[in-house]
């Protein structure tokens, strides 16, 4: 069976999108060829992205777009997508699965019949109640070097406790570091 195994990049003071929506500019203060070369090796490992549908929309958009090329971006287009939604019902990135209804009892079927890992991108909303049901098993989190000051926090407030044990950090070179943790079971 394959983890479930969150990415996501946030600012020092937690905020993984800027004050509007899709405000990703912050991404642009970690990025470089480390956090390529992670990419890439996460995407050779993945048996499917999995996204909420504001997430899906956005990715969608962006990597169907044509404006980015290469390897990350071949298989991001390629590899196959889950995207949890009940509004949503034609996805058109190709290669989606739509999961809708009890989406955690879906995930945790898909976990167990995995041969490889799942990631989540982004999905805030989602990641919520993935971590509240104890479906994730690693969290790795590049932490931009800034202070973003205000935007859309990445973790939600929530009344568990879940505690990390750090498995590895990754200091880059322009000041970001990724920090890889395995996660408990929430309480």
């Amino acid at each position: 069976m394959g983890k479930l195994i969150v990415w996501n990049v946030a600012s020092l003071d937690g905020y993984f999108e800027g004050p509007e929506p899709w405000d990703l500019s912050l991404h642009e203060t970690i990025w470089g060829d480390e956090l390529a070369a992670l990419s890439e090796a996460q995407l050779a490992d993945t048996e499917a992205l999995v996204f909420g549908r504001r997430t899906y929309e956005g990715m969608a958009a962006h990597w169907t777009s044509g404006a980015e090329s290469g390897p990350i971006a071949d298989a991001m287009n390629a590899l196959p997508k889950i995207v949890v939604s009940n509004t949503l019902t034609d996805p058109k990135w190709n290669n989606t699965t739509l999961v809708s209804g009890d989406a955690v009892e879906a995930l945790r079927k898909i976990k167990a019949k995995s041969e490889r890992n799942l990631y989540v991108y982004g999905s805030a909303e989602l990641l919520s109640s993935l971590l509240s049901a104890g479906l994730v098993d690693e969290y790795r989190l590049g932490i931009a070097p800034l202070l973003l000051g205000r935007g859309n926090p990445l973790f939600k407030r929530s009344d568990l406790r879940i505690d990390l044990e750090l498995l590895k950090t990754q200091p880059l070179k322009n000041g970001g570091v990724v920090l890889y943790y395995r996660l408990g079971n929430p309480t």
